[in-house]
């Protein structure tokens, strides 16, 4: 697929420092990362891997390699290195969006934060060159401009994952850097976004949002959940619509099922997803799409890939997170200990975790198709292509009926203050916060944040 859209500067340079951090960690990976121990959790962090170990489950397309036999073998499996820190400094939101299971995985500590001081800590102690900022909602977090501003001193990339409703209220705390994107997470147009989140209004917010970081000279893309109800031809249609703003790409990525999530019919499974994202090489000569062509790939069904997710490694309130930014095994103090004593073995498509099975979310798949893995004759030239190339035709996309949108100017909500430690005042967020009936459109999934 050759990509229509040349990336704004801002991702240009972002993906030649990963290129360099990248092939130098090849050449030398940290050794202290790739020692195998065996697992050390607190018997109340462990939880239960199902099933036994054995042949893999699940249907491999055509022409893919099983996560098993050569693929399993891959030399870069043995080389364990981060590319991005998944930095949660705390997970209350404002929003209690029934898909989410942070909100629910995290009850218990919902209204705690990390302090600064330990945020910027984890970024020095993991290394990764790019940072996403995610939670929760980020944007209540106190002092989100200085992490800002310490994580970019520390020349690193960030993206700042949002639900927009913040954004204009707090602008004023940031400065424009090509080294810093705000990701805001759209799930559809108005009405579906609306539904997606469980409170109408969100989707003019976010959009307000938009206009006024985008006004102020600010880098701004986009976070799509795709679930089973989604209409591909409305995330095209938002796209369309969101392009009078001139954004800086879009992110896209299957929801994951979290078991704390009671609706399991809105999550899809693997022949789900590729008959959802079949025409993902359409959306991505029409529009920016910031995955890799690679991923775009596997969403499809035209290549496989391993599961490397201490690529994407996560650090919160409780610590380093294990194994990946979706399932919960444990948390780890170090950095160090996260890498040894995992046993990454057990997870992934084909292992035997049965939480992996239909999981094709990025934070686990993306590194794999960043670090070459099962690489193609041409990988070069279409990530050469996705990264550079500019063109003219646009093929129009209507949009549905009813979803012209009027002038959007709804008044963001306050920011919600947070107190060292604990905050009572939030203690009404999360899980047991109000909200509509269940319904069938959800939220809560993500791209370098899943939300």
């Amino acid at each position: 697929m050759v990509h229509r859209h040349g990336l704004p500067p801002g991702l240009i340079g972002m993906a030649a420092s990963m290129a360099g951090y990248i092939l130098k960690n090849k050449a030398r990976p940290r050794p202290e990362w790739q020692r195998d121990a065996a697992p050390r959790l607190a018997a109340n962090e462990l939880f239960p891997i199902l099933g036994e170990k054995g042949a893999p489950t699940g249907a491999v397309a055509d022409g893919a390699t099983s996560t098993t036999g050569a693929l399993a073998r891959n030399p870069m499996l043995k080389k364990r290195f981060p590319l991005v820190l998944m930095l949660e400094p705390l997970h209350a939101c404002n929003l209690t969006c029934t898909g989410c299971g942070r909100i629910r995985e995290y009850e218990s500590t919902i209204t705690e934060r990390l302090p600064l001081e330990e945020c910027l800590a984890a970024v020095e102690e993991c290394g990764a060159p790019i940072v996403s900022i995610c939670g929760g909602e980020p944007m209540m977090y106190p002092q989100i401009g200085e992490l800002v501003k310490g994580i970019l001193e520390r020349k690193r990339h960030i993206y700042l994952c949002t639900n927009g409703m913040f954004l204009v209220k707090r602008l004023h705390e940031f400065h424009p850097d090509r080294r810093f994107f705000f990701n805001v997470h759209l799930d559809g147009l108005e009405k579906t976004h609306d539904i997606c989140v469980e409170r109408e209004g969100v989707f003019r917010e976010a959009i307000e949002g938009v206009k006024a970081a985008k006004a102020a000279g600010f880098l701004v893309c986009t976070n799509t959940t795709v679930y089973k109800e989604t209409d591909m031809k409305e995330i095209e249609a938002l796209f369309e619509y969101l392009e009078q703003f001139d954004v800086d790409g879009h992110m896209l990525s299957p929801a994951y099922g979290y078991t704390a999530v009671e609706n399991r019919e809105i999550f899809l499974s693997r022949e789900d997803i590729r008959e959802k994202f079949k025409g993902i090489d359409r959306i991505g000569r029409r529009f920016k799409l910031n995955n890799t062509p690679a991923y775009q790939e596997f969403l499809q069904g035209a290549r496989e890939l391993p599961c490397t997710a201490w690529g994407n490694p996560t650090y919160n309130v409780k610590g380093w997170k294990g194994p990946c930014y979706l399932i919960t095994d444990g948390h780890y103090k170090t950095f160090e200990e996260l890498m040894t004593q995992t046993p990454w073995e057990n997870y992934g498509h084909g292992g035997p975790d049965p939480r992996c099975q239909d999981c094709m979310v990025h934070c686990g798949y993306e590194p794999s198709a960043a670090l070459g893995i099962n690489s193609k004759l041409g990988d070069g030239f279409r990530m050469l292509s996705w990264a550079l190339s500019s063109g003219g035709g646009r093929l129009r996309v209507g949009l549905p009926p009813g979803s012209r949108l009027p002038a959007v100017g709804a008044r963001p909500v306050g920011v919600v203050p947070l107190q060292r430690g604990r905050d009572p005042e939030l203690a009404g967020s999360g899980a047991g916060g109000r909200g509509p009936a269940r319904r069938l459109h959800q939220h809560g999934g993500m791209h370098w944040c899943n939300r």
